[in-house]
């Protein structure tokens, strides 16, 4: 792709995946060229740059390779926060409410300490439930939110506004209407 391209151009969108009437916002393009990799990565950690970050904090699955990526360049910790029964130490969990139904998520009970400062990473943010429940465990641990950074909002979806109510910082680098 030629260089002047934005992130959001090597993102491939497929039509009613995973069921009819939705529109997949599939990143794994953009993971797939080192170029669009980079620039997402990039962009992700210049709203921080200057900033005290201690631990990124990576929801399931997409963020881990986001957040692996950014604390690389950070030279700091990563930390999962995954599904419930996948971590093998102690844990704390967090419910949250989905469409239909529940899930819960899990980070280690030692994983963060009070007072670190941590950025949670994700590649989506839709209506903000496991972002919101990412933010909780890491608080509950004593860990302050320096902000929450996606590569893609749905901002029809009222994740955004769901984070900035609790006071979060959040940062996409780009948005799709509907979901």
């Amino acid at each position: 792709m030629p260089s002047n391209n934005s992130v959001k151009d090597y993102i491939r969108t497929i039509v009613d995946f995973p069921h009819e009437g939705i529109m997949f916002r599939d990143v794994t393009t953009l993971f797939a060229d080192p170029r669009g990799f980079r620039m997402a990565i990039d962009q992700m950690l210049h709203p921080y740059a200057g900033q005290q970050i201690d631990k990124v904090v990576g929801l399931e699955a997409r963020g881990f390779i986001l957040g692996g990526a950014i604390a690389h360049q950070l030279s700091k910790g990563f930390v999962p926060v995954r599904k419930k029964g996948k971590l093998p130490a102690a844990t704390i969990a967090e419910e949250y409410q989905l469409e239909y139904g529940s899930a819960v998520v899990e980070i280690h009970d030692d994983a963060l300490v009070a007072g670190d400062k941590v950025l949670i990473v994700d590649d989506l943010l839709a209506t903000g439930g496991t972002a919101e429940a990412g933010i909780k465990l890491c608080e509950r641990l004593g860990a302050s939110i320096v902000g929450c950074a996606f590569v893609v909002d749905l901002p029809d979806l009222g994740g955004r506004r769901r984070l900035e109510s609790m006071g979060i910082e959040v940062h996409a680098l780009c948005d799709f209407a509907g979901h």
